[in-house]
């Protein structure tokens, strides 16, 4: 609910208002508009009674969310939110973020190759997996904490601000200290003490969509992590599972304009996972941009044929370069650059 105050409001009608909802076991939050305050109630106001509420005098009009995630909804925070990594921002309407890297840190040779390439194609941020979830027991696992280690060295030599997944709640320590962006994967969208935990962190966070998860769930799934009072959401459309096999996973490019429409969050495409064949990535990248996407996270190789973990989708490091090239092209037609 949100409950919009008359323009000349004095600050003490405001705290009294704030104060009786608190009372009643609501959280109310204080936003300002072009000089007017609307309240953003929390909590389950089903009871609550806009003809009570609009009795006030103070109040000029009260206004029910029909969507459950209120923090995420566009209609509690109509301006984009903007989330700044090391001065580089996500969300808006200029600039389109490219965040390259490997599926998996390999070893250090490999993540500072891939590092310095990525650097001069014109990326602003390096992903690489420490921590790997993998359908096989048997797969390579990831480096853990060696693999953070490498990435933090790729950071200082080429100033690229690290992005990586964290997989369970105990390395959240870790993670705070040594990534700059912590990514959720798609295993772990409705992991919700995961959530909870990433949510009294001040890191920003990517936010995968679950492999068969509805739009409201996964705004649902933002919404523990603001609800804990960490706003530094990203959402990141990889794909959806049908009943296709031509691809690894189905990409819903129509989840972008409506994702604007519904939340004030940026959204970013992982056309790797999306698709599983490197052939496909750039056209797709090419499609997100168009598409209105705040970024791209792409996976990235020096050497595919012996990549230890999803090999078949990475780009050699020439077709990154030649994908963020025209990629630059398709966000100038739509007023935006990379």
């Amino acid at each position: 609910m949100i409950i919009t105050l008359k323009k000349e409001t004095p600050q003490q009608e405001i705290d009294n208002i704030i104060a009786q909802l608190e009372a009643n076991g609501f959280k109310v939050v204080d936003m300002v508009k072009d000089d007017i305050h609307l309240l953003g109630i929390l909590g389950e106001t089903s009871f609550l009674e806009e003809q009570n509420i609009g009795a006030n005098n103070w109040v000029a009009a009260v206004t029910r969310i029909t969507a459950p995630y209120k923090k995420a909804s566009r209609e509690f925070h109509p301006q984009d939110t903007i989330v700044s990594v090391d001065g580089i921002k996500i969300g808006g309407k200029e600039k389109i973020v490219i965040i390259g890297g490997p599926c998996s840190v390999e070893n250090k040779e490999q993540i500072m190759t891939i590092a310095e390439a990525v650097a001069l194609a014109g990326a602003k941020m390096l992903r690489g997996g420490a921590y790997k979830y993998r359908t096989s027991p048997y797969a390579f696992q990831g480096l853990e904490s060696e693999g953070i280690t490498y990435l933090v060295e790729a950071k200082k030599k080429y100033k690229l601000p690290i992005v990586s997944e964290i997989t369970t709640v105990d390395k959240i320590e870790e993670f705070v200290a040594n990534v700059d962006v912590i990514q959720v994967g798609a295993r772990n969208m409705q992991n919700i003490e995961l959530l909870k935990a990433l949510g009294k962190t001040n890191k920003p966070i990517i936010l995968k969509r679950g492999l068969s998860s509805t739009v409201e769930e996964w705004l649902m799934s933002a919404e523990y992590i603001l609800a804990e009072g960490n706003s530094q959401v990203i959402l990141c459309e990889r794909g959806i599972r049908t009943f296709e096999k031509a691809t690894r996973n189905t990409l819903d490019l129509s989840v972008i304009p409506l994702i604007k429409k519904l939340s004030h969050l940026p959204i970013i495409v992982d056309p790797s996972h999306a698709t599983g064949h490197w052939e496909l990535v750039e056209s797709m990248s090419l499609a997100a941009i168009a598409a209105g996407a705040d970024g791209l996270l792409i996976e990235v190789h020096h050497n595919p044929l012996n990549a230890l973990s999803d090999g078949q989708q990475s780009l050699k490091l020439k077709n990154f370069a030649t994908l963020i090239e025209n990629g630059r092209k398709i966000a100038r037609v739509i007023g935006r650059d990379i």
